[in-house]
């Protein structure tokens, strides 16, 4: 048997990640490292659903490292995986990694290989006329597998992405290997859409309008905003009108979590397909959780 030399805690959003999380760290003495796109932000913080309280005494990371508007990707994610993952093992600690978004996690399970391309002007300019669907077929016939489909529909991304995708040399290996026990949470579908209207309703009455309006307000474009998605986008699209009441705001935002569940899910159903074992525990059960854990601990 493999040792292992990490715990991940994947599943659907409002499954209680970081709940489980936790109870994982404080039992084995270890560090959380987060694996969620929008909490890497600072100020993203009822709508990405930090939750910093939950944490306690237990240490965390890649919370807050980055500012709007600038961008962060899965290759900087899996840089900072790295630098961080390599400092916790280095003091014999256990890291519990924590997330839902399922390209950062599968970014540091499966390795991803990646390139540190600098950018090309010439292409750029070569690239200036093209139109998006010009692109993305450019792209596709150099690149079949396209990791983050948001590539094919943002400009920006789809320039950079051939620009990575025809740049000469080889792609860089993974520093580490990752030998990870994988905890997933799931709750019956009915019981998850309850958990997510709860914890949507709750957000709401905590301040998340006036905390997207907040942000606008120090500058940041409502482009920008509806980028991040779901929370920032419906709430960015009702402060700005696009959404006549608050009534269909919660309607809209509360089918679009749901769907956005979904997706999750189908993700990892995707990651177990590529061979990524995954120990499903139910109904967010943590004594379950912890106990699978001390097997390797």
């Amino acid at each position: 048997m493999v040792e292992k030399n990490a715990v991940v805690i994947l599943g659907a959003t409002a499954t209680g990640k970081t709940a489980c999380a936790v109870a994982i760290a404080r039992r084995f003495s270890g560090e959380i490292i987060s694996a969620d796109s929008r909490q890497v932000y600072r100020g993203l913080d009822l709508g990405s659903g930090k939750d910093l309280g939950e944490y306690g005494e237990i240490p965390y990371h890649l919370v807050d490292v980055v500012s709007l508007p600038d961008e962060y990707s899965v290759y900087q994610f899996q840089k900072d995986f790295y630098a961080v993952f390599d400092d916790i093992a280095s003091r014999n600690v256990l890291p519990v990694i924590a997330g839902g978004t399922g390209m950062y996690l599968d970014a540091v399970i499966r390795g991803y290989r990646f390139r540190d391309v600098p950018e090309n002007p010439a292409l750029r300019s070569e690239l200036a006329p093209y139109s998006l669907e010009a692109l993305r077929d450019r792209l596709l016939k150099r690149k079949k597998e396209i990791h983050n489909r948001t590539d094919l529909e943002i400009r920006e991304r789809l320039v950079r992405a051939i620009e990575i995708a025809e740049s000469p040399g080889d792609e860089e290996p993974a520093p580490i290997h990752l030998a990870p026990v994988i905890l997933g949470i799931r709750f019956p579908r009915e019981e998850l859409r309850r958990r997510i209207r709860i914890r949507l309703e709750a957000r709401i009455d905590e301040g998340m309008i006036d905390e997207v309006a907040g942000i606008h307000a120090a500058g940041i474009s409502w482009e920008r905003l509806e980028r991040l998605g779901l929370e920032y986008r419906f709430t960015a699209e009702y402060l700005q009108g696009k959404i006549p009441s608050r009534e269909d705001y919660v309607s809209q935002l509360y089918t679009a979590i749901c769907q956005f569940a979904k997706r999750q899910e189908t993700w990892f159903r995707g990651m177990e397909r590529k061979g990524v074992d995954i120990t499903w525990i139910e109904n967010g059960d943590l004594a379950a959780a912890v106990s699978y854990a001390e097997k390797f601990f």
